[in-house]
């Protein structure tokens, strides 16, 4: 007679955690976590947010994973700055130099001031951001793990 042999219990998938529309912030920004100028940049901006109005994650953790899920246009690849904004209309996803101005746009006087880009077709914008993104580990080299947030910012950190 045959032993009887269950099936194994199915895992559960990293994308299922629990990272819902209502516990995301307001406007997050997905960067990559491991290059010297986006470093520099999170660094950057968390100097001048003095309302802090935005909220970071690696494009390597599991926040970014489960936006990719519900958002088709956020891609794999790192040379990508996202930001997504959630407020009673929806997600809004923004990408490459788009991504730039929203954030530019969060900033005190002056930095609002430097969206007047748009005025630029997106293709000439985002071609220059592509340039950029594709030299960056070149120019700025990378970090051998994301960064540790200093415990007075780890609140504005998802991952």
């Amino acid at each position: 007679m045959d032993a009887m042999v269950e099936a194994p219990a199915p895992q559960v998938a990293p994308e299922v955690l629990p990272v819902d529309a209502g516990a995301l912030p307001e406007r997050l920004v997905l960067y990559d976590g491991v290059c010297g100028f986006c470093d520099g940049a999170v660094q950057w901006l968390l100097a001048r947010d003095r309302e802090a109005r935005l909220c970071f994650a690696p494009l390597q953790g599991t926040t970014a994973e489960v936006l990719r899920a519900r958002h088709a246009e956020i891609p794999e690849d790192l040379e990508t700055f996202v930001v997504v904004e959630r407020d009673a209309r929806g997600e809004r996803v923004h990408l490459r130099s788009d991504a730039l101005l929203a954030v530019l746009g969060q900033l005190p006087t002056p930095w609002p001031w430097l969206t007047i880009v748009r005025w630029v077709p997106r293709a000439v914008r985002d071609a220059a951001y592509t340039a950029f993104a594709t030299r960056r580990y070149r120019w700025f080299g990378t970090l051998d793990a994301c960064a540790v947030p200093s415990p007075d910012v780890r609140a504005r950190f998802l991952d």
